[in-house]
């Protein structure tokens, strides 16, 4: 007991957080060249595309894509390597895509099956907070929560803004589905996220 109140006595000192994220942060990796979409049509891919190009990571960034592209990835002796759908459904953004909602969880599901096919990584994110999950065009209007069904207990990492999970939400995933989760908390955060996530 002495000893253990000592180990965590020094590592308050040392100012070192030992938490699921932190230690899942460090155990998983990444591989290039990266597929980049979007479940719901949300601007939340945009922030991923931003810190792809200044870290220089290869990627594709298509909001609406499909098992075709996949393939033809493949086809090409380049198949991408991951795939990170971004979660949070706008009304707007699916309006002026021409989808509905159901148009576009079938999509991902298509998406999904073809990546676990190929052996391709599938990393679900929710990188806008409680307010893109609050927003809704009307009420009882649930499809954010209708694209993180779709998309995170399917995943084999998931990344969170922090304020995104206030109801435990990625973390209830996380547990049972024994996912690994990478959590930040501002936004400028992400970019050491995939920094670590992507890093040789």
């Amino acid at each position: 007991m002495k000893f253990l109140s000592s180990f965590i006595l020094l590592a308050l000192i040392a100012g070192f957080a030992w938490t699921p994220a932190t230690a899942q942060k460090q155990a998983v990796k990444l591989e290039q060249p990266v597929l980049l979409t979007s479940c719901g049509q949300s601007p939340g891919p945009l922030k991923f595309k931003i810190f792809f190009g200044r870290l220089g990571v290869d990627h594709v960034y298509n909001m609406q894509a499909s098992v075709s592209d996949l393939a033809a990835k493949k086809k090409e002796g380049k198949p991408f390597k991951s795939l990170i759908i971004v979660t949070g459904a706008s009304l707007k953004g699916m309006g002026a895509a021409k989808v509905s909602m159901d148009e576009e969880l079938d999509r991902i599901k298509k998406l999904i099956a073809e990546a676990k096919k190929q052996g391709i990584k599938v990393v679900g994110a929710h990188v806008e907070g409680m307010e893109r999950r609050a927003q809704g065009a009307a009420p009882g209007d649930n499809s954010d929560e209708m694209s993180i069904d779709a998309v995170c207990p399917q995943s084999d990492l998931l990344v969170v803004r922090k304020d995104g999970d206030e109801d435990k939400r990625f973390t209830a995933i996380s547990t049972g589905k024994k996912i690994p989760l990478v959590m930040f908390e501002k936004n400028m955060e992400l970019s050491d996220v995939l920094k670590n996530l992507y890093q040789k």
